[in-house]
């Protein structure tokens, strides 16, 4: 166990290579070992290494985040009596664990993913935050319990060979889907889902018991004029800011030059006037994709301090082995590239963390404001005038046109039973020939197309919100947070995002849908109108959404050979059909085919499974 414990920890030194620390104990049923690697962001000093004990040695602790309202926690404890020997977040959840217990969960403000161990209790009680920002993977087998922050070092902790998961395999390579539940792509290997406790009970044969912590409410509030509305919010928003700007470390944040990332910027300065603000931005010189307009708008209004990166499509594509490797499960897109590049950036440039406005468009009702739970919403109230006219402004936005409205709404009144048929109508393969599914069927997969999202009777004629709370805790932003969380912790950075906060989401998941995307179409409706006077308007004004986009297409043109290569080292995977994959690609790439980013999902999965250690059975 030593030495899986040590190879365990190496793999994560990019997540903390700034000590590490080893607690082995004796328990009732066999040993524990917790083990963790340190990125030092509060109280720098020796005193914050972990694993960390309560002072009655009771609890111990193994904790991967930030708690960005421990000043507060510190003094309310401290009130009541208890005293702490550091300065850091970790004293500070371990001493309100010990004193609140779970119940302490609902007080904080926070990213986190933790264990504690209660000796008395003889448990392990596993934490992950409200939207999973930070990752928590575990395997439980016979009598044996390990979990890590990433699945690589996991592996080195397993005794045994692992096969891949031909269920998240189909789903991811032929619906996108992946990162939406609490499997992966390892047989037998979990991720703790968003807002989840587990407890293992070391003596009974590690038995393990999940529950729900938090689950926010979609209930509509009806006291808040929208003028209130964007008044709360603006109080709460800048209130999140203020706290991630809590750090012993240099702090910066990422500029995409949309609204999100924009406001985070503007808040910092409008929060401190003389702070020095670094921005972080990939820029698509020459392109369409170019941010640069819109980032130097935002960095005139701030007066930060700005730094571009514009690797082009030979640096991104040299780079590609280098971020399969770093996420350590497949991916959607090439566009993870530049979000890549951006930390990298930041880590040359001596920044140690990072303010980013992932999970805003979940959050804010951004994106193209999911029209088809939209117009559910107005199918369910009978509103058919409103939902014609809505329509109508709707389709008139950039990347919006009357056939997609007519897509939308027919997927918001196809029932289940007909959607593999409205699928096919509208041109996709049920049925791919580059996949072999004979074999996925034998290896215990169910080749089905996804149903649509689930709906409940809590959500009717607020099915806009019940879409958000989905997106924000299943079916998008998780995938989207692991991108995040593993290309700036490959480069030992912490990223931060403040509008992930549970007050945040209970508050937006409480308005009025018209609040949240407007009669003329607009998305973020009351969040633009909470940010006037703080983000200049022309921004505040954008129609277009770009973000941290690469041009995909010329990337994987430009690395044919390269990614040929990748898909024949594919045919270890016993369901993958080489042959099959290299036409299918080759005329998504040469445009006989439209293109997809089913193309770079076919290359990923190809490349990423070619890339596992011996100790997983591909077939």
């Amino acid at each position: 166990m030593e030495q899986s414990t040590r190879a365990a920890l190496d793999k994560l030194y990019h997540r903390g290579p700034d000590g590490e620390g080893i607690y082995r104990a004796a328990v009732e049923g066999g040993a524990l070992t917790l083990a963790h690697r340190r990125l030092a962001i509060i109280d720098l000093s020796d005193s914050g290494l972990q694993p960390m004990k309560s002072d009655d040695e009771r609890y111990v602790i193994t904790y991967n985040g930030e708690i960005y309202n421990y000043v507060e926690l510190r003094k309310e404890l401290e009130g009541l009596g208890h005293s702490f020997r550091t300065q850091t977040d970790t004293e500070v959840l371990l001493v309100a664990w010990r004193f609140w217990g779970q119940k302490a969960l609902d007080k904080l403000d926070g990213m986190f993913a933790f264990a504690v161990f209660d000796k008395l209790e003889n448990t392990l009680t596993c934490v992950r935050d409200p939207f999973g920002i930070k990752p928590f993977y575990y395997c439980k087998e016979g009598e044996s319990f390990v979990f890590g922050s990433e699945i690589p070092a996991l592996l080195e902790l397993l005794d045994h060979p692992v096969e891949l998961n031909p269920q998240r395999a189909h789903s991811y390579l032929c619906w996108y889907e992946y990162d939406d539940g609490d499997d992966t792509f390892y047989q037998g290997v979990h991720q703790l889902k968003p807002g989840h406790l587990l407890t293992v009970h070391l003596g009974e044969q590690a038995r393990t018991d999940v529950e729900r912590w938090w689950w926010p409410s979609i209930e509509e509030r009806s006291d808040l004029t929208l003028d209130s509305a964007a008044e709360e919010l603006r109080s709460l928003f800048l209130s999140s800011v203020k706290r991630q700007l809590r750090s012993d470390v240099p702090l910066g944040a990422a500029l995409s030059g949309g609204v999100d990332s924009s406001a985070i910027v503007c808040a910092m300065r409008h929060l401190e006037p003389d702070m020095p603000i670094h921005t972080f931005s990939y820029i698509a010189t020459g392109s369409a994709m170019s941010e640069e307009h819109w980032c130097r708008i935002v960095e005139k209004h701030t007066g930060s301090i700005p730094h571009w990166t514009s690797n082009g499509i030979a640096e991104i594509s040299s780079d590609l082995d280098e971020i399969i490797r770093a996420q350590g499960e497949p991916f959607g897109s090439t566009g993870v590239a530049s979000q890549y590049s951006v930390f990298a950036l930041a880590k040359e440039s001596g920044i140690t963390v990072t303010l980013d406005g992932q999970g805003a468009d979940e959050l804010l009702a951004g994106y193209d404001g999911y029209p088809t739970a939209l117009f559910q919403s107005f199918i369910e109230r009978g509103e058919y005038v409103k939902l014609k006219k809505f329509i109508s402004a709707w389709r008139k936005w950039p990347g919006r046109s009357q056939r997609t409205a007519m897509l939308h709404l027919g997927d918001a009144a196809v029932p289940s039973a007909l959607r593999a048929l409205a699928l096919r109508l509208i041109g996709y393969d049920l049925n791919p020939t580059w996949l072999d599914e004979e074999k996925i069927r034998a290896m215990g997969a169910k080749p089905v197309p996804p149903m649509e999202f689930p709906t409940s009777e809590e959500g009717r004629n607020r099915r806009l919100a019940e879409h958000q709370r989905s997106a924000l805790l299943v079916s998008r932003l998780p995938a989207l947070l692991r991108h995040g969380d593993r290309s700036s912790m490959r480069w030992s950075i912490e990223s931060r995002v403040p509008f992930l906060t549970a007050p945040l989401a209970d508050f937006m998941l409480s308005l009025p849908e018209r609040y949240l995307v407007s009669s003329e179409g607009e998305t973020k409706h009351v969040f633009r109108r909470a940010m006037r006077g703080i983000v200049p308007d022309e921004i505040l004004d954008r129609r277009d959404k770009i973000g941290f986009d690469t041009p995909e297409k010329e990337i994987l043109n430009k690395q044919r050979e390269r990614i040929f290569s990748w898909i024949d080292a594919g045919a270890e995977v016993s369901f993958i059909k080489p042959e099959e994959v290299r036409k299918e690609v080759g005329s998504i790439l040469d445009g006989t085919k439209p293109f997809s980013n089913r193309a770079w999902r076919m290359i990923n999965y190809c490349r990423w499974a070619s890339l596992q250690p011996s100790k997983v059975l591909l077939s």
